[in-house]
């Protein structure tokens, strides 16, 4: 579903890309840089599915990557970096290291929970990362259930014949001195969606009426449902990689005002943080950590806003409205 909010896209240095499975039941997003970029990343479920995520530790020798990628499909998922990385390659992209003549191109990921509970194939996420990659594009990015997010559920605390639609949201702002801040969060959480500033919940498990029955409020929960939440942010600020560090840190809490609940032992909840280094910083911070502290927070409002957009669009889609 097409935005007319701005979205990560409105980072310069980066673009985005969807696609998804004939049935429209998964798929995958990517996000391309232009160039490599420094990266962290803040892994808090306990059930993660991710691809070389233990070299963007801060101790680790090569922090940059060319492309991040989201994928439904669980461990199955993961599949899509081949697809990913040969679209790079095909597109002139990766790098030389070692004076050796092949080009390498350093990519990460994760993917969330969205198997189907019938038997049957399950689809090759190969093509769909080559796919997203061919698609993407500095068009804003299309939110709801489509790509990574295509067959995203949240509220699944109740069984999943009570969830409700996730999706893919994606928001950005300007900064003062620092360019633009994006986010670009996939909610497919075991837990509900709140709006931090009204106290409404969003989507959840959906009770009579199709109102949300918030976690917590009946006894018969159900326990080992499986959820994720993935994002990444973005910022074209030139800053260092502990810098990045503590703005995903203080983003990946931000997420905890609205989903409930979040980073429990069977979510896969990951999010990167990356910055595209178009804007060099004006003068110095004035204390230790400004920078981390000022984008920090402004990430965790715009990956909040993302969540609520990428399910309000969802499920305003599956009723055949628009917002």
């Amino acid at each position: 579903m097409a935005t007319d909010r701005p979205t990560l896209t409105r980072v310069r240095g980066l673009r985005v890309g969807h696609a998804e499975t004939p049935d429209r039941q998964s798929g995958v997003t990517v996000v391309l840089f232009d160039r490599p970029a420094p990266m962290t990343v803040d892994v808090r479920g306990g059930a993660s599915a991710t691809y070389d995520t233990a070299s963007l530790a801060l101790d680790a020798t090569f922090g940059r990557r060319w492309a991040v990628f989201f994928a439904g499909g669980s461990v199955f998922g993961l599949d899509a970096a081949r697809g990913l990385r040969t679209r790079i390659l095909e597109s002139g992209g990766g790098h030389r290291v070692f004076r050796n003549p092949h080009r390498v191109v350093p990519i990460t990921g994760a993917a969330l929970f969205d198997l189907p509970m019938r038997r049957g194939g399950v689809p090759d996420y190969l093509p769909l990362g080559y796919e997203a990659a061919r698609r993407a594009s500095r068009a804003p990015v299309a939110e709801g259930a489509v790509g990574a997010g295509a067959g995203a559920t949240v509220g699944k605390y109740r069984g999943r014949e009570h969830a409700m639609h996730g999706g893919v949201g994606s928001r950005s702002a300007r900064i003062a001195g620092a360019g633009t801040l994006g986010a670009l969060v996939v909610v497919n959480a075991v837990g509900a969606v709140r709006d931090p500033a009204t106290g409404a919940w969003v989507a959840g498990a959906r009770g009579p009426g199709g109102r949300v029955i918030p976690p917590g409020a009946r006894r018969r929960e159900r326990a080992g449902t499986t959820g994720t939440t993935l994002a990444l942010v973005a910022t074209e600020l030139a800053v260092d990689r502990p810098t990045l560090a503590r703005i995903a840190a203080v983003a990946h809490a931000g997420l905890s005002a609205a989903i409930r609940p979040f980073h429990s032992s069977t979510d896969g909840d990951v999010l990167f943080a990356a910055t595209t280094g178009l804007v060099r910083p004006l003068r110095s911070e004035r204390r230790p950590g400004e920078n981390a502290d000022r984008l920090g927070s402004r990430a965790a409002e715009l990956a909040i806003d993302a969540a609520l957009g990428a399910v309000r669009a969802a499920n305003l889609r599956a009723r055949g409205r628009t917002p």
